[in-house]
């Protein structure tokens, strides 16, 4: 799509709210022209619809309505009443959204969003979204970095004396990050509770036993999805990520042949926030590629795709 000739002046953005599965409320941003092209951003466990940097004010200024999304339980949206963080409950809200359209959106979807994403698509009936960017996750990932990732999830449970302590816990495990100096962005992911203490911006509950998702769970069933798919993809990975690694990255693109990949460097598993001018630019890339509403023909885009920012 062409670039707005206003591509240098700040895109403001607005607040969304409806229903998801179950009636739990559910708040989004959106930025550009409401009747241009949908593409949502869905983020990933333990993160909130600020996660995707300069990316959706990016994709305004290409042409597209883009409108990122605080998954159930996380953000702003409602905390789930009866626990159910499941992974067909986050499925359930991603085909509510969606259906919310006037047309086919793109989805965008990074580690579990990407899960609800590929899921909701792939076992569709008839197709729910036009194209599909699936963001540092696949059929198949890593179990140690999995494991990693909720030991972090779950180490402050009574959070942080201070937003730098925050930082620093985000430094220790991101290491190839550097720390910032403003920690405004980092303010929107945590909430402040009466005690003065900071703790992330989601319900402890997402993580209690046999209530929230696990990664890699049910790979079978993500295996049958990733099949299943007929529109143009693009799996992003980050080429430091310990979740994703490339024999796994290989494994989905041998299920979906007619997907297209960018590996990011200087990207581990969060790699919108870790390389975001290079994650922004695959995907702009990608969306260019596809003429809205031709997402049951994928040969006609599916050249392979190289490596973003090789070398």
């Amino acid at each position: 799509m062409e670039q707005n000739a206003a591509s240098d002046a700040a895109i403001p953005s607005r607040r969304l709210a409806m229903a998801g599965h179950g009636g739990i409320p559910l708040v989004a941003d959106a930025w550009g022209d409401p009747e241009a092209p949908p593409v949502v951003l869905l983020h990933g466990g333990g993160q909130t619809r600020h996660a995707w940097g300069d990316t959706a004010a990016t994709l305004a200024r290409e042409g597209w309505y883009a409108v990122s999304l605080d998954l159930r339980g996380h953000g702003e949206s409602g905390w789930a009443p009866d626990g159910d963080y499941s992974v067909d409950a986050f499925v359930r809200d991603v085909q509510a959204w969606v259906e919310s359209f006037r047309v086919r959106p793109v989805l965008v979807g990074a580690s579990l969003g990407g899960i609800s994403a590929l899921l909701a698509e792939g076992e569709a009936e008839q197709s729910l979204c036009t194209a599909l960017v699936l963001v540092d996750i696949a059929a198949r990932i890593e179990r140690d970095g999995a494991v990693r990732i909720i030991e972090f999830m779950q180490a402050q449970p009574e959070g942080f004396a201070s937003l730098d302590a925050a930082a620093d816990a985000v430094a220790a495990y991101l290491p190839h990050r550097k720390r910032p100096r403003d920690l405004s962005g980092l303010a929107r992911n945590l909430r402040q509770g009466a005690d003065g203490r900071w703790r992330w911006h989601w319900d402890p509950g997402f993580l209690a036993p046999g209530r929230g998702p696990r990664p890699g769970e049910e790979p079978l069933r993500l295996e049958r999805a990733a099949r299943a798919l007929r529109i143009p993809t693009l799996l992003v990975r980050g080429r430091l990520s310990d979740l994703l690694s490339e024999a796994g990255a290989q494994h989905f693109l041998s299920l979906v042949p007619h997907a297209r990949f960018a590996d990011v460097r200087e990207a581990g598993h969060m790699v919108a926030g870790d390389r975001n001018d290079l994650f922004t630019d695959a995907v702009v890339a990608f969306l260019r590629s596809i003429e809205p509403g031709a997402g049951d023909e994928p040969d006609a885009w599916s050249e392979p795709a190289g490596s973003c920012g090789s070398g």
